[in-house]
């Protein structure tokens, strides 16, 4: 088990990654005295897996248990179902020492620690995620939010969990489409931050669909120690640090959100935020062509789309505009100048913007 520090003083905490650790969870609990009574938000798929070896984990520590189950899919993520929840948390609390564990993918986490958020002005929380994209990316620096028919994530906080505890062992029960979802926010930390890991995507995609132990515990050790690293030196963005985190989201999000979160997966958008994000960097001078389209082939070969199909383009414009980046009416996006090199930049005009959201939507001819 690799334990990686990130560091915020007194909310810091550890990330743990490795392949079957999750029987020292209860243990590593205990150490954190966070209480007694275990809520976990999980969804129906997880608990059926992977609920009783939880459950029997906690007992074996000494917690009592209540599972507290959400429909799997992004409409979770609501300001009503976020209110049932909390009733029911209510309910569960009383005379108790309680804490709740975000037990699933990143819907689960998100509306977990949105809860752990708002309940009695905080309550501790940790994150036990399942998928990849958790793992690697959303269980990690405290952002947790639930989406308007607005825009996605418009209503939450940054709220940091007690531990994040990454067990491998979970990915194994990931549908194809999930695994490629989380190799999409992969492919976003090789882009803004390490050259490395790029290269080792290329070459080594075969293993990581495969499920290869070393490959995963690779990938997951890397984007986490990433993450951590830029969350402890500007947690709440005031920095423009955590800024670059962002990569592919403004239009993905967009995306997302002009598809009444229905047609793509979150993982699917971001890639094609990234292309759109790409082809900016292109039009701006920042990268050429050869570039963007090695970037594209790694995305198209992780089996991750590259075309935006049957979502209106007046629809993905309109929402871009509620993105959290905006500084008034100035749009902010991240760029690259290479890989590896993130930048932040404002003002871009709306014609480039919308001249790369029109190539996604033309065939692909590659």
């Amino acid at each position: 088990m690799r334990i990686i520090s990130l560091s915020l003083k007194k909310r810091s905490y550890d990330i743990a990654v490795g392949s079957g650790i999750t029987g020292y969870f209860g243990r590593y609990l205990n150490k954190l005295n966070l209480g007694s009574d275990a809520y976990v938000i999980t969804n129906a798929p997880v608990k059926k897996r992977y609920g009783q070896g939880l459950e029997k984990a906690l007992k074996k520590a000494g917690f009592s248990v209540r599972f507290k189950l959400i429909p799997d899919t992004e409409k979770s993520k609501s300001i009503e179902r976020s209110s049932l929840v909390v009733r029911d948390v209510a309910a569960y609390d009383k005379k108790r020492r309680l804490f709740i564990i975000a037990f699933g993918g990143g819907v689960v986490g998100d509306l977990a620690g949105f809860i752990a958020s708002i309940y009695k002005r905080g309550v501790p929380f940790v994150q036990l995620p399942t998928t990849l994209l958790a793992q690697v990316d959303s269980a990690i620096g405290g952002k947790s939010a639930v989406d308007l028919s607005e825009g996605k994530n418009l209503v939450g906080a940054i709220y940091q969990p007690r531990l994040v505890f990454s067990d491998i062992k979970y990915l194994s029960s990931l549908g194809p489409r999930e695994l490629r979802c989380g190799v999409a926010e992969v492919i976003k930390y090789a882009l803004i931050k390490d050259p490395a890991l790029f290269t080792y995507l290329e070459k080594r995609l075969k293993d990581i669909f495969n499920l290869d132990t070393a490959a995963m515990e690779y990938i997951v050790e890397r984007c986490s120690r990433i993450k951590a690293g830029i969350v402890s030196r500007d947690e709440k963005e005031e920095r423009g640090l955590r800024t670059i985190l962002n990569f592919g989201h403004t239009a993905g999000h967009a995306i997302e959100a002009a598809s009444g979160y229905t047609k793509y997966s979150h993982g699917e958008a971001i890639a094609l935020g990234m292309i759109v994000a790409c082809d900016i960097s292109r039009q701006m001078g920042f990268i050429d062509q050869p570039l963007q389209g090695r970037i594209k082939s790694l995305i198209r070969n992780a089996g991750l789309p590259t075309r935006i199909e049957r979502v209106p383009l007046s629809g993905i414009i309109n929402a871009h505009y509620r993105d959290k980046k905006f500084i008034g009416t100035r749009n902010r996006f991240v760029l690259i100048k290479g890989i590896g090199r993130a930048k932040v930049t404002e003002n871009i005009p709306l014609k480039i913007i919308r001249q790369a959201l029109e190539q996604l939507q033309k065939r692909d001819p590659s």
